[in-house]
């Protein structure tokens, strides 16, 4: 089996290579899942401010009740 190094803790490991990878994997996936968050956190942020900042506060329009019968 083949071996590879990672590091944990700031200490060097050797370990098997699917071990590693697998590690790899962990940390990719909990960094893209920071990154994700990051942006949604951004656009709602955005988006929230330019629907505060509209300027025009206005009510409903008016609200008509129509109650003809045929």
């Amino acid at each position: 089996m083949s071996r590879d190094v990672i590091s944990v803790d700031g200490e060097k490991v050797v370990v098997r290579e699917d071990t590693a990878k697998a590690y790899r994997g962990v940390n990719w996936a909990i960094t893209s899942i920071a990154i994700m968050i990051v942006i949604m956190i951004g656009l709602f942020l955005t988006f929230f401010w330019k629907a505060a900042s509209d300027g025009s506060v206005e009510g409903p329009g008016p609200v008509t009740n129509s109650t003809s019968r045929p």
